[in-house]
């Protein structure tokens, strides 16, 4: 069901925009872990203490008891959110609907493949792009870690939560998609596609700051990311990542059956 040409032709347009996101994380990540100290950690702390709404909005947390929760305060409420979701944001819009919008899908239509397949080989680029990011961070940050403060990491429970935020990712990247399937102009697509993850995030940051705005984390997907409830292993927790995994599923099966049918005007 998958061709294989197209898959490693889109790959390498792929690969290029990975090394950038890579390079931009190995930056963040790496000085991040290194911070990572007692007495540092009281000065992060009372940053944390002197703006507590700022910070709390970024997902950013004082007193991590650990390796692991220093990581989770400091990395993953912002820095392994935004990046990952900015590359589903440019690839999802490239793999389909800016083929349509520059008339080049009549390309790939006039060939003997079938719709479905195209729109299946692409999805399949964008899926292997986020896997290879996030388990580039994982490796990351074992690394980092293990190197810095050999025993401190729990290798087992970074797994679990990375799990968790692949299947975070693999979901926005569905919405990604499947706006790219639905409109043939990139500016419909781009709008949708960027626009709901971005305003999902806004909402989770309003709701991060808590007060009245906390009941925004009932209008976000985002809050069925918990961090700190994944490595807690609360039932709660696995069960937003469960949803988050089947609504990408859903989102992408949507996509391919909406780009089969679909009206190209070519």
């Amino acid at each position: 069901m998958m061709n294989m040409a197209l898959y490693k032709r889109e790959m390498k347009g792929s690969i290029k925009l990975l090394i950038i996101f890579a390079a931009v994380i190995t930056l963040y990540v790496s000085v991040i872990i290194s911070m990572y100290d007692p007495e540092l950690m009281k000065t992060l702390d009372s940053f944390t203490e002197a703006m507590p709404e700022l910070m709390a909005a970024v997902g950013m947390t004082a007193n991590a008891a650990s390796l692991l929760g220093f990581m989770v305060s400091y990395l993953y409420g912002f820095i392994l959110l935004i990046f990952p979701m900015l590359f589903c944001i440019l690839r999802g819009n490239a793999l389909i609907a800016k083929y349509v919008d520059k008339g080049s899908m009549a390309l790939l239509a006039a060939a003997p493949v079938k719709r479905r397949t195209i729109a299946f080989t692409q999805m399949k680029v964008l899926v292997s792009g986020i896997l290879l990011l996030v388990f580039y961070i994982t490796i990351l940050e074992i690394i980092c870690a293990m190197s810095g403060f050999p025993g401190e990491l729990d290798v087992t429970e970074l797994l679990i939560l990375n799990g968790g935020l692949l299947c975070l990712h693999l979901f926005i990247g569905s919405i990604c998609f499947l706006s790219s399937c639905i409109f043939s102009d990139t500016k419909y697509s781009v709008a949708f596609g960027a626009g709901i993850p971005i305003f999902m995030y806004v909402l989770q940051m309003l709701a991060n700051v808590g007060g009245d705005a906390e009941k925004a984390k009932y209008f976000t997907f985002f809050t069925l990311f918990h961090p700190d409830g994944i490595i807690a292993k609360e039932s709660g927790a696995a069960a937003g990542i469960l949803v988050l995994l089947a609504g990408a599923v859903v989102f992408y099966t949507l996509g391919i059956m909406i780009f089969d049918k679909k009206d190209l005007h070519i």
